[in-house]
């Protein structure tokens, strides 16, 4: 499968292609988080947050693998259906913040673990809420230090972006890190798949009406 290096080198072929919707994505995006925030002290951004960051994964998740994602599809992938999206989203900050009341470690470490969550609710439809988490603990097992690790690596770009005032991450580092993100989603969900740690009919379960 792919080594770090080629991951970031195929998510910037993926970024040039798109160069200026992906830039618009995430800063928008971050925008209307930052308004809602402002506007109501924080209450209201738990209900919109969650939704836009599944829907901003899926539209660059899409563009990694050569799809021609839309702008709209940023609100229509995030918030349909609504209570799917923000239901697991909610779980995952809640899990997350009671592990980090064990200290700061094992939040980190369960962060990690339900880092794939937003990308499966955007590309699994069928898949619960709940069951996503579950599905992203499995996946993460054995490559957790391997997203850290990934992380790391763009640190020289976040100091250089804070010469600029941040203006370089909005041009440049915001829309490559989540392109590579994306990428390591589609590593890591084909490595599980191919190793029967996940299975298809897990990731397409058949609708319960």
């Amino acid at each position: 499968m792919w080594t770090r290096a080629e991951l970031k080198e195929m998510a910037k072929n993926a970024l040039n292609k798109q160069y200026w919707l992906c830039v618009g994505v995430l800063f928008v995006q971050n925008a209307i988080i930052a308004a809602v925030s402002a506007m109501t002290f924080g209450i209201a951004a738990l209900l919109v947050v969650g939704p836009l960051i599944v829907g901003m994964n899926f539209f660059f998740m899409s563009s990694f693998f050569g799809g021609n994602p839309t702008f709209e599809q940023m609100f229509t992938k995030g918030f349909v259906p609504y209570g799917r999206k923000l239901g697991g989203m909610l779980w995952m900050f809640l899990f997350i913040w009671l592990w980090s009341l064990l200290f700061l470690i094992p939040g980190i470490i369960k962060s990690f673990s339900y880092a794939m969550t937003p990308y499966i609710l955007g590309d699994c439809p069928n898949v619960k809420a709940q069951d996503a988490l579950k599905l992203s603990m499995r996946m993460m097992h054995g490559y957790k230090g391997e997203l850290f690790v990934l992380y790391l690596s763009f640190i020289g770009w976040m100091i250089l972006s804070s010469f600029t005032c941040g203006l370089l991450y909005v041009l440049y580092v915001g829309p490559y890190i989540e392109m590579t993100k994306a990428g390591f989603y589609g590593k890591v969900k084909t490595l599980a798949l191919q190793k029967n740690i996940i299975s298809p009919q897990e990731l397409n379960p058949p609708v319960e009406y």
